[in-house]
């Protein structure tokens, strides 16, 4: 997947700091640049919406409750 592909994500988020994970159905996790308003979604399956900006990166344009 290139970078700056668009990506419809959903999964468990999780606190990993700075940025916090979502970890994905198939195993895998990104981790989210995201504005503070997450906290209130974490240990919460979400559906997380942005682009790729790096290996395992995601700019978030919006994250939601699945």
């Amino acid at each position: 997947m290139p970078r700056g592909s668009r990506h419809d994500l959903t999964g468990i988020l999780i606190d990993n700091g700075f940025y916090p994970i979502l970890r994905v159905a198939d195993g895998g996790d990104w981790r989210l640049d995201v504005s503070d308003c997450f906290r209130q979604l974490l240990g919460h399956r979400v559906r997380g919406l942005g682009t790729r900006s790096g290996f395992d990166m995601l700019d978030v344009d919006r994250i939601e409750r699945a």
